[in-house]
């Protein structure tokens, strides 16, 4: 049987923008592949599971340092729809820093505030039309108590300043830190509360998924040279250590062996 996994992108409301960077519901189509693969991902996302039998899973999914390979005998999910939170908001939203959610994957209700438990319910309950609107009258106008606004500012900053884009290369930390008038040990403790890892880890995972984006597009060397390495070893020696085999054997299917794995399908 084949299977598809089709991915649309949804509006983020303005009263949403101050806490989610991005909406995407996905559905499922056919039967599931039998292994999957998890790229190292630099966000915390705020994750809704359907099931065939309408049950839904609410889960907060924490930034991904090195990639991870899985076998998943669970064939029930149907869709999910998946919040990328905004650097900054975990521990305003869900009252833990973005550091202690690193590797993890753990249900939205079982966090620690008021509105960890409140959005829990609010994206268990609606169909997939209705989540975004409920969503954003509970967020609209929202700051919580602890929330320094110029400190989110300069997070934010550094987070576009280091990213890949296409038509620009990622700064260096130490740059974006003189940039911004904080030190590079203030900088990697803003990166550590607000995004869960360090700048420089940041900046790693951003080319890497530069590159898994567009190697079918460039050669080696100029995807290299596009994405801020230094040279095409310097990619190649990168590449294996955050996704466990080389290039060559990524892009040809030689894999690393799958381990079963109740994690969630499709981030």
């Amino acid at each position: 049987m084949s299977h598809a996994l089709a991915e649309q992108s949804l509006t983020v409301p303005g009263a949403l923008r101050p806490w989610i960077t991005d909406i995407v519901a996905v559905s499922v189509a056919g039967a599931l592949p039998e292994a999957f693969t998890h790229v190292p991902e630099t966000a915390t996302h705020l994750v809704v599971r359907a099931e065939g039998d309408a049950r839904r899973d609410t889960l907060v999914v924490g930034p991904r340092t090195r990639a991870s390979y899985h076998v998943d005998a669970d064939k029930r999910v149907t869709s999910c729809v998946r919040l990328r939170l905004a650097p900054g908001a975990a521990r305003a939203l869900l009252g833990v820093p973005a550091r202690d959610l690193v590797g993890r994957v753990a249900p939205l209700g079982g966090l620690p505030t008021p509105t960890a438990r409140r959005l829990a319910g609010v994206l268990g309950d609606p169909e997939t039309g209705e989540l975004v609107p409920r969503l954003a009258e509970v967020l609209r106008g929202r700051l919580a108590p602890h929330v320094d606004p110029s400190r989110d500012r300069v997070l934010r900053a550094a987070v576009d300043a280091l990213s890949t884009r296409r038509d620009r290369l990622p700064a260096h930390v130490r740059d974006v830190a003189r940039d911004l008038a904080v030190s590079e040990r203030q900088l990697r403790n803003l990166f550590a509360d607000g995004v869960g890892v360090s700048p420089k880890h940041f900046a790693r995972i951003h080319r890497l998924r530069h590159v898994l984006a567009h190697a079918a597009t460039a050669p080696w060397a100029q995807l290299a040279s596009d994405s801020g390495y230094y040279d095409q070893s310097h990619l190649t020696a990168d590449f294996r250590t955050l996704m466990g085999v080389p290039p060559t054997a990524f892009f040809t299917g030689r894999l690393p062996e799958a381990r079963p794995c109740q994690a969630v399908r499709g981030l």
